[in-house]
This record gives structure tokens, C-alpha cells and sequence, in this order.
């Protein structure tokens, strides 16, 4: 235990992209665990009196257009899309790992119908491809967290498995597999968490394409629905008050680049790792 935090000690210290993405992430985080348990005001409170007011002591970011607090729903549209964001990478990197894995390392038939079928979900961008499943399974949050989370298997599929061919033939495995090592224990004991790193980093970047596809795909409509608050909603909510109440727009929005500026100096960070 002493000689991990010793060596996360020395990487925070030499890699400055992993210690802004640190830095970064534990202030949205901790924003949004705060949102759990206390918010200045009920976010989903309306007040005719309070409509478009500007940044004040009552209101640290404003109100919206139905006398909201937007502080508030900042903090509590936080939790909803980063709910979505690791749901999303849940899915993709779990159930991606075990078909790249899978696929890697049998080869064969297998390999060659799930990489035809991972080809042919590759033709569609992942964005379009959510939009697709989200008209199966309808609209709001959980629903789109599991159309993400399925359109983002692909890319997890395909990248474990180019992992998973360049160690199965590798002395380690060799080895265990003389020593009469089960195909099963291989690839999840002995091959996967050798490949934790490009993992650990293309989980980051998925968290990074999750923010923003969430933010996109409730701007259309297809996500978050009332009373619920996710970011990109809010962004869809203040589109037509960009210029008479600017702030409406801009804190929603910078919430957004900072947490896809944080995971990836988290990506970048983990890449570097010495």
C-alpha cells in the first residue's frame, strides 16, 4: 500500500496533466456529491418573482426563465450527466472487454462474425447510432444512458482486442498456458489486467465522449425529461435566451468543459504513467 501511494505520490508530481484532471474532477465530484445532500435551492422550484435575474448573493449564477436557481440545477444537472457518463462507460467498457477479449484471444469463427458485426455498427457514427436505439427504447435519462452504453461497445470491443492479440502470444502467457492454465483464467487473470493501462485510458476518453454526447443528445430533446436536469438540457432550455440573459447559457456550458477537460488530462495523465 505504501509503495502505491508512494508511486502515485511521484506521478502526480512529475505529470501535470494527470494532476489538473485530478484537480479538476475532484472539484466537479465534489459539487455534485455536495448537490446529493444540499443545493441553496429545491431545483426544481419555480418562482414567477425571480424570472432571469442576473448573478447575485441570492443567486450565485442567476435564475432561469421559470425563477430557478441555476446554481442549483447546476449542481444537480452535474449528477444526472455524470450518472449517464458512468453508466455509459460501464456498459461499453464492460461488456466491450469481454467481447474484445473473447474475440482476441479464440479467434476463429467468432472473431470473424463479432468483428463484422463491430465493423458494421463502426459505419455509424455513435451519436447516430444512440439516436437509433433511444427510438427503441424511448426517451429520458436511464434510456439514453443505455442506448450510449450500447453504441459505445464497439469501440471498447475493437480496442481490447487489438490489446488481447498483441500479449496472447507473449512469454507470460506461454508460460501459464504450459503450466495448464484454464483459456478463461488466461484472458481475465493474466492478459486483461495486463492491458489496465490503454483500458484505464480509453475509459477516461469514454467518459470525455460520454459528457458530450449526453450534452448533445438532451440539447435534441431524446434525453433527460422534466423535472429532471441534466446539463444538456439546461443548455437546450436557455438556447433562446443566449443574448438577452447570457449567464443562463454560460455556466451550464462551462460545467460541461470542465468536466470534458478534466477527463482528458485524466486520459492524458493515465497514458503517461511511468
Amino acid at each position: 500500500m505504501s509503495k502505491a501511494r508512494t508511486e502515485l505520490k511521484r506521478n502526480i508530481k512529475e505529470n501535470p496533466y494527470l494532476l489538473a484532471g485530478l484537480i479538476i474532477t475532484g472539484l466537479i465530484l465534489l459539487m455534485t456529491i455536495v448537490g446529493i445532500f444540499w443545493t441553496p435551492y429545491e431545483p426544481t422550484a419555480m418562482n414567477s418573482a425571480e424570472k432571469l435575474k442576473g448573478v447575485s448573493f441570492r443567486h450565485l449564477m442567476g435564475t432561469d426563465n421559470m425563477g430557478r436557481d441555476i446554481f442549483s440545477r447546476v449542481m444537480y444537472g452535474s449528477r444526472i450527466t455524470l450518472l449517464i457518463a458512468i453508466g455509459t462507460v460501464a456498459i461499453g467498457a464492460g461488456v466491450g472487454t469481454i467481447i474484445g477479449a473473447l474475440t482476441g484471444y479464440f479467434g476463429g469463427m467468432l472473431d470473424e462474425v463479432m468483428m463484422r458485426i463491430i465493423d458494421a455498427l463502426f459505419a455509424f457514427p455513435s451519436i447516430l447510432l444512440a439516436l437509433v436505439i433511444v427510438s427503441v427504447f424511448g426517451t429520458g435519462w436511464i434510456q439514453l444512458l443505455i442506448s450510449l452504453g450500447i453504441a459505445f461497445v464497439p469501440s471498447f470491443a475493437r480496442i481490447v482486442r487489438g490489446e488481447v492479440l498483441r500479449c496472447k502470444n507473449m512469454d507470460y502467457v506461454e508460460n501459464a498456458r504450459l503450466q495448464g492454465v484454464s483459456d478463461f483464467r488466461m484472458i481475465f487473470v493474466h492478459i486483461v489486467p495486463n492491458i489496465k493501462g490503454v483500458l484505464a485510458s480509453s475509459i477516461m476518453i469514454g467518459f470525455n465522449n460520454a459528457v458530450l454526447a449526453e450534452a448533445g443528445l438532451s440539447y435534441l430533446g431524446v434525453g433527460s425529461q422534466p423535472p429532471y436536469a441534466s446539463l444538456g438540457k439546461m443548455l437546450s432550455d436557455a438556447q433562446q435566451y443566449m443574448f438577452t440573459m447570457p449567464t443562463y447559457v454560460l455556466f451550464p456550458g462551462a460545467i460541461i468543459v470542465l468536466m470534458v477537460l478534466g477527463f482528458a488530462f485524466l486520459g492524458e495523465g493515465i497514458s503517461r504513467w511511468k
